[in-house]
């Protein structure tokens, strides 16, 4: 069956088609475009479907389309749902169809629709923000621990992937990170603490040496984009979404994406080693055994990483989200580089 390339090839045959069903009509409740293409659609059965499904797709514009195709996170989303998507062992959307297409790039997703399903979606200031965070420990740890030390042949490449020291075109992506620093240097030092600067200096100069600091350890899948807006809340329990960046890395990158990006530095401040202390038990838990040590150096090297996505984004402007939403995860991420000290640990491991 043709990848659809637009909503308009989101037709009732088409449905029929993947899965397996009578649909006999289609409507279209809303339909965006960004990072992806991304519609809601209402479906009319009398066989066992759900009534809206959520599609993601190719983005809507040319440009768009060539954006993704060169870094591969469509296609690399659709290959994690193809090969795993209802066999994860955290909530997250139920995958109705995955499929994509190497060769063009084309990609699509039919996934379930978490909004019908009741599911919330918190935001940096949510009022449970901790509860969320607490839960959010349990689930990393069963990810991880499932996946730990395994090589997940299924999973997809894409521009975030591993594989810095021995690959031409990851160090080319690392370098137009590197110039997105600068560029954020330009545009945000002012407004933020001395700190920044110098961590974009310092990244700037050693971004391939702090790569290669980031690919040691023992790997495992990781979301590696758990940020508070890429998750959901069904009755309690912290659920994922938008696995475009997943990838096999150690798992404290998840923890400390999401505890530096997203988490008040109050909140942060107060809670970080009670949550560092719930997923270590959880991950023994489960059967993985992780140096405490280990695990607080991991903690401070990958507040680097958090820094970088957000650092970068902001660089871009509004391109990928609003650009006061990056501003607000970039100095959230700066106040806990300074609260970890990663520079003088960056000073120590770097030479």
């Amino acid at each position: 069956m043709a990848i659809p390339a637009t909503t308009d090839e989101l037709t009732p045959a088409w449905f029929s088609e993947v899965l397996d069903a009578d649909i006999t009509g289609v409507e279209r409740l809303d339909a965006h475009s960004g990072t992806t293409g991304r519609a809601v659609v209402r479906l009319t059965s009398d066989d066992d479907v759900p009534d809206t499904v959520f599609v993601k797709l190719q983005p809507f514009t040319p440009e768009r389309r060539e954006f993704l195709r060169m870094v591969g996170l469509g296609v690399a989303e659709a290959k994690l749902y193809a090969a795993v998507g209802n066999d994860l062992p955290v909530r997250s959307p139920h995958c109705w169809h995955a499929d994509f297409d190497d060769t063009d790039g084309s990609f699509v997703m039919v996934l379930e629709d978490l909004a019908a399903a009741g599911c919330r979606f918190p935001t940096a200031d949510d009022e449970h923000i901790l509860g969320i965070a607490e839960s959010l420990m349990d689930e990393l740890a069963v990810l991880h621990a499932a996946f730990w030390d395994q090589e997940l042949p299924w999973l997809g490449r894409h521009a975030l992937s591993g594989g810095v020291a021995d690959d031409d075109e990851q160090r080319a992506l690392m370098a137009g990170g590197a110039a997105l620093v600068e560029m954020a240097v330009d545009q945000f030092a002012a407004e933020l603490p001395p700190a920044f600067t110098e961590l974009a200096r310092t990244y700037a100069d050693c971004y391939l040496d702090i790569a290669v600091l980031w690919d040691d350890g023992t790997k495992t899948l990781i979301h590696a984009d758990d940020h508070v807006g890429n998750l959901f809340v069904d009755r309690g329990r912290s659920g994922f979404f938008d696995w475009a960046v997943a990838s096999r890395f150690p798992g404290m990158r998840d923890v400390a994406y999401f505890l530096c990006n997203s988490l008040p530095p109050e909140v942060r401040r107060a809670e970080e080693r009670a949550l560092l202390t719930r997923y270590l038990k959880r991950l023994a838990d489960n059967g993985i055994s992780l140096d405490r040590d280990l695990a607080e150096a991991q903690y401070r090297l990958f507040a680097v990483y958090a820094w970088l996505s957000a650092t970068t984004t902001s660089a871009m402007g509004s391109e990928l989200q609003p650009i006061e939403v990056g501003k607000a995860a970039m100095a959230r991420t700066t106040q806990a580089v300074i609260d970890l000290e990663v520079l003088d640990f960056l000073r120590d491991h770097l030479g």
